[in-house]
């Protein structure tokens, strides 16, 4: 049985945990934090969206992100929302509205009567929109709890508070600790978020408002609670919010619907993504043998389960063992796949 030392308990390292466990491999999660939670993770949205990604991201981003979805479908029975994506723009904004569909596809032009049917609370709001059927979300935060939890039951060991541990006790370390990996090639980049709560407003799935300057999504999550989040700084910093970003955000979700403009603040987060230069993941192997997968982006629950099993699927295939060269040899064609 391969014994494997997985770093980081955010969503990268719980799904690679997981994708090792149902496999047979002794895994141990080791994660700095106190608990989970203390990651750019838990600030998430939960959009299992690849054709809305697909606006902005390379098309690898809408190949692997397609089977995300039905991976945590299967990892967590009854934890994902299949009501798919509503993308809106105020007519003012049409041309935005008109590039987003250009640039996306597996997406239905919808009018005012349709986006009053499909969001009652938005009737009258919207003349038109795109409607992205096929796309799903969760509640990151209760995603990443169901998934330690259910580790836990199939024997995978949680140290936290843990930095460094002796190496010698494992066959293979897979590093997912994202932004903490000393790494010239990663970069920071700053997400802020808004949790905002009101009975005013009902939304089914995830609502996009497009704007030139300030798009934003607002994702229902239980008890009247919305996320609502969009901004993407380079930046490596993750101090509080910063009152530009609090502004801009609850204009845009005032825009949305007005009833926002009355729903309490819950609560405020900054999560630093960390990136590649080409904001594609990637799964590496280096000189002393670790694995790592990072550069996640701002896809971490919409890929990390396509990482996952590439990740395992290089330990558990490699002919030559723990051998640096051989792993080396194969992820040099993983390399070529993830760029194709």
């Amino acid at each position: 049985m391969r014994r494997v030392l997985v770093k980081g308990a955010g969503v990268a390292g719980l799904t690679v945990a997981h994708e090792l466990a149902v496999r047979g491999a002794s895994v141990t999660v080791v994660e700095i934090q106190s608990q989970i939670g203390g990651n750019a993770s838990w600030l998430a949205g939960g959009m299992l969206a690849p054709w809305c990604e697909g606006e902005s991201a390379d098309e690898a981003v809408v190949t692997l992100g397609k089977v995300s979805a039905d991976w945590w479908e299967r990892a967590l029975p009854g934890l994902v929302t299949r009501a798919g994506t509503l993308v809106v723009a105020h007519a003012r904004d049409a041309s935005e509205l008109a590039r987003f569909a250009a640039r996306t596809r597996n997406c239905e032009s919808v009018d005012e009567e349709a986006i009053a049917a499909l969001e009652p609370d938005l009737a009258g709001r919207f003349r038109q929109g795109l409607f992205f059927a096929g796309e799903a979300h969760l509640d990151p935060r209760r995603a990443l709890e169901a998934l330690v939890d259910k580790l836990r039951a199939m024997g995978v060991v949680f140290l936290f508070e843990v930095g460094e541990m002796a190496l010698s006790d494992f066959d293979q370390v897979i590093d997912c600790t994202g932004i903490a990996r000393a790494d010239d090639d990663l970069r920071g980049v700053r997400g802020e978020m808004l949790l905002l709560r009101t009975r005013e407003v009902s939304l089914t799935r995830p609502v996009r408002l497009l704007h030139p300057r300030h798009p934003i999504y607002v994702v229902p999550r239980a008890d009247h609670h919305f996320m609502v989040g969009s901004t993407m700084i380079e930046s490596d910093h993750d101090g509080p919010i910063t009152a530009r970003s609090l502004m801009e955000l609850l204009n845009a979700a005032y825009a949305l619907h007005p009833a926002f403009g009355e729903a309490e603040i819950v609560e405020t987060g900054v999560g630093v993504r960390p990136a590649h230069p080409d904001n594609l993941p990637m799964v590496k192997c280096w000189k002393d043998g670790t694995i790592t997968v990072n550069g996640l982006y701002r896809h971490g629950f919409l890929l990390s389960p396509a990482m996952a099993e590439q990740a395992a699927g290089l330990l558990f295939n490699s002919s030559a063992g723990n051998s640096s060269a051989g792993l080396e040899s194969k992820n040099e064609a993983d390399r070529q796949w993830r760029s194709a």
